[in-house]
């Protein structure tokens, strides 16, 4: 994205959500002065060493979800549906809800509704009930701890992000300030375009290029897209263990 972004002040961020992508957010969210609360579906007993090593606080999942400004959630597609269903009751309008996830069937099972054509964060913001900001979701957590630059540096790495104003533009400023370049991927039914296999899918693009494999996403290949990146995905699958995020 061209120019220059407002930082954003002190904010209150729950992840809801420890494992790769969540743990890497709290990390970096704290360094920069942000106040992240943490959660996991087993409690905040399993948190206590992960959280203190990075500053953040253990809460449970209720809790995460009122802790402040923003909430992510970072867990499998499958995992959604395990959530309470009045998780954001009372939760106030104007906190924005990232959904970082993606849909593997070798990993979250069958999903009727997706494998149907429903847009991935489409259907999580139907699951939790509120409206969604997709980010995060297509990039290791490797690269989202390694490869932030400062504003202007020749291929600064972009991220697609696709939601509703003004939540996207929040989520927008926290991305350029996390050391990317924030690129408008449209709205959350458009979100299809950065889902697994999709062009610009775990590529780390610079803006110009990403913006060119979003415009390239074939919404009629979907099905392929998801199927070679679940084929690429099932020997990591295969050696993790199963138990809930």
């Amino acid at each position: 994205m061209a120019g220059s972004l407002p930082r954003e002040a002190h904010v209150k961020i729950g992840i809801i959500g420890a494992g790769n992508i969540g743990a890497t957010l709290a990390r970096k969210w704290v360094k920069q002065g942000h106040e992240v609360s943490l959660a996991n579906s087993r409690g905040p007993d399993t948190l206590r060493e992960l959280a203190a090593g990075i500053g953040a606080t253990p809460v449970t999942v209720a809790q995460a979800a009122r802790s402040g400004e923003l909430v992510v959630v970072t867990i499998p597609q499958r995992a959604v549906m395990e959530l309470p269903k009045d998780l954001f009751a009372g939760v106030p309008a104007d906190v924005v809800v990232i959904d970082t996830g993606n849909y593997y069937p070798s990993r979250d099972g069958v999903i009727a509704a997706l494998d149907g054509g429903q847009t991935e964060s489409a259907w999580v913001s139907e699951r939790l009930g509120r409206p969604v900001v997709k980010a995060f979701n297509n990039i290791y957590a490797k690269s989202l701890a390694e490869k932030g630059q400062p504003q202007g540096t020749p291929g600064r790495v972009a991220l697609p992000v696709a939601g509703a104003p003004p939540a996207k533009a929040k989520v927008m400023r926290l991305i350029d300030e996390l050391g990317f370049d924030p690129v408008d991927a449209g709205d959350i039914e458009g979100s299809w375009r950065q889902q697994p296999g999709t062009p610009c899918y775990t590529r780390d693009l610079d803006a110009p290029r990403l913006k060119e494999a979003l415009a390239a996403a074939d919404r009629s290949r979907i099905p392929e897209y998801r199927k070679a990146a679940d084929d690429a995905a099932k020997p990591f699958f295969a050696t993790q263990p199963q138990r809930r995020p």
